[in-house]
């Protein structure tokens, strides 16, 4: 059993199924280097007595503006109190007051459902489960492995293929090792990095998404890039995120002299989905000229901005900010990756014995647009979920697999030109296909992405395999689909917004992108 990544969804699969079978985890950088720590909000989930799933469930709809398969819809959110259980269980500290559970809430929610440990709720979890990730007998960790591509019987589109396992580059020794397994999970995470501007890890480059559809695996839902509408801005702070509770619990934004914009743009103001507040911040930003536009919590005074704020409150006063005093600069940025691998309900995608959870995934809870704190939440009961089928369904022995070729790699140094077109891809990607978009820069993006694709082609075929290699190599592919999907997309709808189609369509479809038909770029 392999798993590929050790956010929380590759954490909750394998302490879920390390009971029953050997499970190897593979990161490429260290274990605490994913995404999921990162988290500061919580996880949704309907635990109060004036809350529903029925509730829960159009709250989700209505941010995902009509692309939420409702299936998958209900499913998650019905599992929500059982993961936030089963969480507890492994001793996560959530926030509780007087006795219960503190329940905060977030923009698009209609009611306080938010469970979280003060504002680091991502790293209060984590902390809690790699331990136990390190003390099980049957969990081997494997860091500084990154994936190179996925092993699969027959040919690309034949059907009944299936997943045998991977290939992934041991960063230590520079050597590409073959990993057999009768299962494999895709637990990589979004494509953040694709952006000049991300509140994501440096880890988010796509990897699973691109693996998989180059396996001839489908893909969904590209064009819909969340970008968080409150990113801090400062220049020696590294995409660090102001939370959604921020505005969750009271904080309002402002223009450079002191206005508050927000509802000139939508009635629920600061409350408003993220779509609708990063596009109104940007908005103002190109309307005056400005850098940034500022989030405002200081009326609620210092004591309270203390205690539900404290990691936000501390990083802002190392740079120079006081949030109990002063407005924090912020803009937007690339947050979450709506769409992502095609699965059902068991987290199984199209290969036989391929599961794809978390982010990397596409279960269609997100739709259009994901609602705040539904990712985390997604994590939990998906892994649980793809668990659950997986020792339903064993595998048998595990095949041998032959070891990766390398005999057509020359020992020539290419690491400039590569970083190089890293930077390029990332700031043609943030003014050609951002918050805002039209035919014609989705069209200069994708004749750049086809100059790039051709100059991978050459590296990757005679130059040593390199993290830098293998990310861009990632990267340029999740960005042709992201590409190819908003260019499919004649409407605007939930996060992705088109100057050439502002209006949007009766029917709500997503945008399936079929696997590589030929060979792995």
């Amino acid at each position: 059993m392999i798993i590929i990544g050790s956010g929380l969804a590759g954490s909750t699969a394998a302490l879920r199924l390390a009971d029953h079978v050997r499970v190897a985890v593979l990161t490429k950088r260290s274990l605490e280097d994913g995404a999921s720590g990162w988290a500061q909000g919580g996880i949704a989930a309907v635990l109060g007595e004036d809350d529903s799933f029925a509730s829960h469930v159009e709250d989700t709809m209505t941010a995902g503006a009509g692309l939420c398969d409702p299936d998958a819809t209900r499913y998650i959110i019905e599992h929500a109190p059982a993961a936030i259980g089963w969480l507890r269980e492994q001793g996560v500290p959530f926030t509780a007051e007087h006795g219960h559970l503190h329940l905060t809430r977030e923009g698009g929610h209609s009611h306080r459902r938010i469970v979280h440990a003060a504002d680091a709720t991502g790293a209060a979890v984590q902390n809690q489960l790699y331990p136990r990730l390190k003390a099980h007998p049957n969990i081997t960790l494997f860091d500084h492995y990154m994936l190179v591509d996925l092993i699969t019987t027959g040919k690309l589109k034949q059907v009944g293929r299936r997943c045998l396992g991977v290939y992934a580059l041991n960063e230590l020794t520079g050597e590409v090792e073959t990993f057999s397994a009768g299962h494999t999970i895709l637990a990589t995470g979004g494509a953040g990095k694709v952006y000049l501007y991300t509140t994501n890890p440096d880890t988010a480059t796509g990897d699973g998404i691109a693996s998989a559809w180059r396996a001839g695996c489908r893909v969904a839902n590209m064009e819909f890039i969340q970008f968080h509408p409150t990113c801090l801005y400062h220049p020696h702070a590294k995409s660090f995120l102001i939370s959604e509770a921020v505005r969750g619990e009271g904080g309002v934004l402002r223009l450079p002299d002191g206005t508050r914009f927000m509802p000139q743009h939508d009635e629920r103001a600061e409350l408003a989905p993220r779509d609708i507040v990063a596009r109104a911040i940007d908005y103002e930003m190109k309307r005056h000229g400005i850098d940034s536009v500022y989030l405002d919590i200081s009326h609620k005074g210092e004591a309270f901005v203390r205690e539900h704020f404290p990691t936000i409150y501390a990083r802002c006063l190392e740079l120079g900010i006081d949030m109990a005093r002063d407005p924090i600069p912020v803009v937007p940025a690339a947050h979450y990756t709506c769409g992502g691998i095609m699965t059902d309900l068991d987290g199984h995608a199209d290969l036989d014995r391929l599961y794809a959870i978390g982010e990397t995934a596409y279960t269609g809870l997100h739709g259009a647009n994901r609602l705040a704190s539904n990712s985390l939440l997604e994590c939990v009961v998906m892994a649980t979920a793809a668990s659950r089928h997986i020792l339903a369904h064993p595998a048998g022995p595990v095949s041998r697999l032959p070891a990766w070729d390398a005999s057509q790699v020359t020992d020539a140094d290419e690491e400039v030109v590569i970083s190089h077109n890293w930077d390029e891809l990332r700031r043609f990607m943030w003014d050609y296909v951002g918050i805002v978009r039209t035919d014609k820069r989705l069209e200069r993006a994708s004749h750049r992405l086809r100059l790039l694709s051709e100059e991978i082609r050459e590296f990757y075929a005679n130059f040593h395999v390199s993290r830098d290699l293998l990310e861009l190599r990632n990267l340029v592919a999740v960005s042709d689909l992201i590409v190819r999907s908003a260019q499919s997309r004649h409407e605007s709808r939930g996060l992705h917004y088109s100057r050439d189609y502002p209006f949007t369509l009766e029917k709500a479809m997503p945008t399936i992108c079929p696997g590589l038909d030929g060979a792995a770029s």
